[in-house]
């Protein structure tokens, strides 16, 4: 079984590949609709959490003016406060973003990306950092990390919301290739935390395998480190666009054990966008949508069947589709799809099931 749904996966990816390359012609490399959609640990004890704390603590020398649209990319990844995680905030593979500045960052596949929102979040992050709050959680062991290096590459960026609130956990994007978080998880999670919830972006290690093993992973390490974190773990929900809606639908409907995380509870509702994902097992969690019209690589007809498919099921189940919107709008600054994050949180917190 296994193998026949990862044949499928790969018959996907290949045709998304073959749309994206005889489109490259036409764009000539820029960021509107090209997405491809094919898109385990020893936890921390409260004393790693503590040196952690300690470890982030900025010194003098670390603290500037706000970042700007004219600051470099390159000088958010090694500002002095992020440490180490600092090169996670753009993605490790460079190919498949501008490296220049905040003002003018591209990423590959990715429409509407809003120089004002990337500013933002890079300042979230300095300000919280700067005043010594841990805004990163490794979820890998140092010792993991040395058997395996690729899971270096890894961690959760912690938007908080209020203490004890419930958590979201949001894949980004990325073709199962690169992870695009500055524009496809990080906005999300942050409108997510100002609603009050606690909010991770998940940085996973890019493949089918590795993607929804790391995204169990996250799941497995906040249930681990709930107090800590003060997070309400029940009714979490799971987000993410084009693969990471992939990534999001595949833990929540096979469950965390499948990818070798431990038995969690399922999520109460899983957050998609944007992906041409036509399975359905009848396990799936309630279900949002989103997608726009003009996506030439995740059909909003394909989306709307998957859907109804789900909701014939039994299982609460929704879809938006916008109108002229291409793929890897984000959260939908300035576009038809403002919004559609809220109406995103409503849809999940109907499907909570109670204080």
């Amino acid at each position: 079984m296994l193998s026949r749904i990862i044949t499928n996966r790969q018959k996907e990816f290949i045709s998304a590949i073959l749309i994206c390359s005889m489109l490259a012609g036409v764009l000539c490399g820029c960021t509107q609709n090209q997405q491809d959609d094919t898109e385990k640990s020893d936890i921390k004890t409260e004393s790693s959490f503590s040196e952690k704390r300690e470890s982030v603590m900025p010194s003098s020398s670390a603290k500037s003016g706000a970042f700007t649209a004219d600051t470099p990319i390159r000088d958010v990844m090694d500002y002095p406060a992020f440490g180490n995680y600092g090169r996670l905030i753009f993605p490790v593979n460079e190919s498949y973003f501008s490296d220049s500045t905040l003002g003018n960052l591209n990423l590959t596949w990715y429409s509407e990306i809003r120089p004002e929102k990337t500013i933002e979040i890079c300042n979230y992050m300095k300000n919280h950092a700067d005043a010594g709050e841990v805004i990163f959680y490794d979820i890998y062991t140092d010792e993991e990390k040395a058997a395996d290096p690729s899971k270096n590459d890894t961690g959760l960026f912690f938007f908080k919301g209020k203490p004890g609130a419930k958590f979201a956990v949001v894949s980004a994007g990325g073709g199962m290739v690169y992870v695009g978080s500055m524009h496809d998880s990080f906005p999300h999670a942050l409108e997510i935390s100002k609603k009050g919830y606690n909010a991770f972006a998940c940085i996973y290690r890019a493949g089918y395998d590795t993607g929804p093993e790391d995204c169990a992973r996250a799941v497995k390490f906040i249930f681990d480190h709930a107090k800590e974190l003060e997070v309400d773990t029940s009714d979490y929900s799971l987000w993410g666009g084009s693969a990471g809606a992939r990534i999001a639908d595949w833990v929540g409907t096979n469950g965390t054990a499948y990818y070798g995380q431990g038995d969690y509870p399922q999520a109460a509702a899983v957050i998609m966008q944007y992906t041409g994902l036509s399975e359905v097992t009848g396990n799936e969690p309630a279900t949002y949508s989103c997608v726009g019209t003009n996506d030439g690589i995740a059909s909003y007809t394909t989306m709307q069947n998957r859907i109804e498919r789900i909701k014939a099921n039994g299982t609460d189940a929704m879809i938006e589709v916008f109108p002229g919107l291409s793929h890897g709008f984000g959260i939908g600054t300035g576009t038809v799809a403002e919004g559609w994050v809220d109406n995103a949180i409503a849809f999940w917190e109907r499907n909570m099931g109670g204080e």
